[in-house]
């Protein structure tokens, strides 16, 4: 799958790994972007910037009638959508504390804003006979989040949808990537170190903390092999191999990790 020449829609597109993937795509050629964010006029601007055709618009993904707003607008405006990169994301920095109403924040915004978008934009794809969905899911939803429960529980939801989007369409020419990286520079994570989350602080022990242009780099090297995981941190691989053929020792080490950090 190579971007140029396609139409691009990315959510969560202002800042950090969103960002990023406009900026990589725009280099890349592609025919047109479409940058959506909670933040209109920071979509907008990042559009405005960037060479080529690019637009920003105020999108929320929790809510279903404005993905499909936007998804009907460009079809509108561009007659198809090749590949809809579903990026927005949050961390809740919370435990078993936290309270409900953080728990439907969470799992608005990292699965449903999923199963928005794919029910907005599979019709199109399926009658055209193929299209690329690009999900952000995290390693969080292949390992775990440290002091994170909301964020562990829904990044493992959103990988589980990914996977259950590529079995299921996966004959009729769509496409599915889960894109998994670890710690990447971005205000989320620098937030959650700014305010001593130990998730945080377990995410940037883990491993290198990439810059969100090296993940956007994965991420083209990744649709170009139509990979199901994009995994910019390699080492999460074997991280996820050791998780599955021995989960009480995988667990020992975790709560060993944990607790040094805590």
């Amino acid at each position: 799958m190579k971007v140029d020449g396609k139409v691009v829609v990315i959510t969560g597109a202002a800042g950090g790994i969103g960002a990023a993937l406009a900026r990589r795509f725009a280099t890349a050629q592609a025919a047109a972007l479409v940058l959506a964010d909670l933040d209109g006029s920071a979509a907008s601007a990042l559009a405005s910037s960037l060479p080529g055709e690019a637009i920003g618009v105020e999108a929320d993904v929790t809510s279903e009638e404005q993905v499909a707003e936007l998804v009907q607008e460009t079809l509108g405006r561009y007659d198809r959508i090749d590949l809809f990169c579903a990026n927005a994301g949050i961390t809740s920095g919370a435990g078993l504390e936290a309270p409900t109403e953080l728990w439907e924040r969470t799992w608005a915004v990292n699965v449903l804003s999923h199963v928005y978008s794919a029910r907005a934009v599979l019709p199109s794809m399926l009658e055209r006979g193929s299209g690329y969905l690009l999900h952000t899911c995290s390693a969080a939803g292949l390992l775990t989040a440290v002091g994170d429960a909301p964020y562990a529980v829904t990044k493992h939801a959103a990988v589980s949808f990914a996977e259950w989007l590529s079995i299921t369409y996966g004959s009729d020419g769509i496409k599915v990537s889960a894109l998994c990286p670890q710690g990447v520079d971005t205000p989320m994570l620098r937030d959650g170190l700014k305010e001593g989350h130990i998730g945080a602080k377990v995410t940037a022990a883990g491993g290198a903390v990439l810059s969100a242009e090296d993940v956007a780099e994965a991420v083209v090297e990744g649709l170009d092999a139509e990979k199901f995981l994009i995994l910019p941190h390699p080492e999460v691989a074997k991280y996820y191999l050791h998780r599955a053929t021995d989960t009480d020792r995988w667990l020992t080490g975790m709560r060993g990790l944990r607790d040094s950090l805590a």
